[in-house]
């Protein structure tokens, strides 16, 4: 019997000859591919856009909600993975929830307007502390990602190199929520709408598709072996 075809398995993500080809791997699959990004960004861009234009909180809930559910429904019909335009959907909605009870409590359009916003500091607050501290406790949370490639959840902490670098690409990743942090809640506190929803974009997937081009410096120099690929040599 032949060799077996290894070109076919490193193609369909089986095999990978390093820990960085790993982590790009994966990452691209958390993230759900440009189609992916664009499905989560479009929606709360429109929001912004639509109130930043009218200053009425109903046309701009609605242009952004149709936006997701057409997402949605595009998916639902390619039959296709639902799993990141329904994240955008959901996020979205949890936002307009948000909004809708700050102007049924008797808010004005630009309180309902930066409660809007509130979901999304709470998230990229959430994401920071967590990756932050798993680096400071020693384990990135990238490293993780690594276990689910080689199959052992926590084998990777073994070698310090990978850990390095897990802890690297994890401060990548929290940089953008602590930059976001840093810029917006200022501006949500004094009610900067304005300034706060032209921050909202500038900050959203520009920032970041910049981390995005950080992760994809330092993994190109390829240079960690897996286990296997170690093996073999």
């Amino acid at each position: 019997m032949g060799e077996p075809d290894r070109s076919s398995e490193g193609q369909s993500g089986d095999v990978h000859a390093t820990i960085e080809q790993a982590v790009r791997s994966q990452l691209g699959s958390a993230l759900g591919g440009r189609r992916g990004i664009i499905e989560g960004a479009v929606p709360t861009i429109v929001f912004t856009t639509v109130f930043l234009i009218t200053n009425e909180l109903r046309p701009s809930l609605i242009a952004g909600l149709s936006l997701a559910i057409v997402a949605v429904l595009i998916r639902v019909v390619e039959r296709s993975t639902v799993q990141f335009a329904i994240n955008a959907l959901f996020g979205i909605g949890i936002a307009a929830v948000f909004a809708v009870r700050a102007a049924s409590s008797g808010g004005t359009p630009e309180d309902a307007a930066r409660a809007f916003f509130t979901p999304g500091l709470i998230l990229n607050g959430s994401y920071a502390v967590v990756l932050v501290l798993t680096v400071l406790v020693g384990w990135p949370l990238v490293g993780f990602l690594v276990g689910s490639v080689t199959g052992d959840p926590t084998a990777w902490h073994d070698d310090q190199a990978i850990v390095r670098l897990c802890s690297r690409l994890t401060l990548v990743l929290a940089a953008p929520c602590i930059i976001r942090l840093a810029i917006q809640v200022p501006l949500w506190l004094d009610s900067q709408i304005g300034l706060l929803g032209a921050t909202k974009i500038a900050l959203g997937w520009p920032l970041q598709l910049a981390a995005f081009g950080v992760i994809g410096w330092l993994l190109s120099r390829d240079s960690i072996p897996t286990d296997d690929e170690a093996e073999e040599a």
